[in-house]
């Protein structure tokens, strides 16, 4: 069996997968290396899929793949439909990349909210001291907040215990969750809230959800935290928010357009802390992700039904 595996392994992956060289051939492609992704591609039984996106016309080169397997949750970047019209199977791991999420989340909480980056500069530069007076106007303790967490699967239901282990209320809004305590409807949850983290997917109904309307709603002196997906959030809104003081400040890990593009003003907002899409990208998830991945890589040899299909595929 062929994988065309879509990033570059480091030794624990090749380390991992070596005892199952009899019968499985991984090839390994960078998400920006076309040259060698189409090339490979029609040799290919199964993708392993990261974030680059599948297109119907890659689908369509893929003349013998039978399931491309997303290494995470969100299915938004491969053509679901047209996978299916092809009979492939499309797979993901729902939950698996959650709980490094989930510290990358409260990771870039606490950045925002104890104006991280802005401090190692200071203290880089030789100005951190004497201290800012300001720190103790602004700077705030989580177990001091309220967090109100938007979606409710895996990812912030880990978060939200490790945010009531350190003492903060927490809210959340979901439509599949209304009787849980803590719920709220989304307008209430943004006004209510001194920290706003997305946990959704995107789709139609949620891309642009949090735009300027709902950051209005928001305390001045409240921080927004999205490592769901960019296009859940507008933007130019909060760029606006940002730097009109209606937001303290944001710890982003997605971004509408990724790469980000380098003309991008959030890149150049001192109240905003930023990664590359990477919260998910530790170790252990890698781990997790190539357990999953070689199980159903497995079934798919022996005949046996896939886990965590996402479309039907006519037997």
């Amino acid at each position: 069996m062929t994988v065309l595996a879509h990033f570059v392994p480091g030794e624990k992956v090749t380390e991992f997968l070596a005892p199952q060289t009899d019968w499985l051939d991984v090839r390994y492609c960078a998400e920006d290396d076309d040259d060698t992704f189409y090339r490979e591609l029609p040799h290919a039984d199964v993708i392993w899929h990261v974030l680059r996106p599948i297109s119907a016309e890659d689908l369509a080169k893929a003349v013998n793949v039978r399931l491309v397997h997303k290494l995470g949750a969100g299915v938004n970047t491969i053509d679901v439909d047209a996978a299916t019209a092809r009979g492939i199977a499309v797979a993901n791991m729902p939950g698996a990349n959650a709980p490094s999420v989930a510290e990358g989340t409260l990771l870039l909480m606490l950045a925002a909210l104890r104006r991280l980056p802005e401090l190692d500069r200071a203290t880089r530069a030789g100005e951190g001291w004497p201290s800012d007076p300001t720190l103790g106007e602004t700077v705030r303790d989580i177990g001091g907040c309220t967090v109100g967490l938007v979606g409710y699967g895996n990812i912030a239901k880990q978060v939200e215990r490790i945010l009531v282990a350190i003492g903060a209320d927490v809210l959340h809004t979901s439509t599949r969750d209304d009787a849980e305590p803590g719920w709220r409807e989304l307008p209430a949850l943004l006004a209510e809230s001194d920290i706003v983290s997305l946990h959704l997917p995107l789709t139609d109904a949620t891309r642009g959800l949090i735009g300027r309307d709902a950051l209005a709603l928001m305390k001045s002196d409240a921080i927004l935290v999205n490592t769901s997906r960019g296009p859940i959030v507008d933007e130019e809104a909060l760029v606006d928010a940002l730097q009109s003081g209606g937001l303290a400040a944001a710890g982003l890990d997605v971004f509408s357009v990724e790469p980000v593009p380098a003309d991008n003003p959030l890149l150049t907002l001192g109240n905003v802390v930023l990664t590359p899409h990477v919260t998910w990208y530790t170790a252990d998830t890698m781990r997790r992700y190539l357990e999953l991945a070689l199980d159903n890589c497995e079934r798919l040899r022996d005949g046996r039904d896939l886990v965590n299909v996402v479309n039907q595929v006519a037997g």
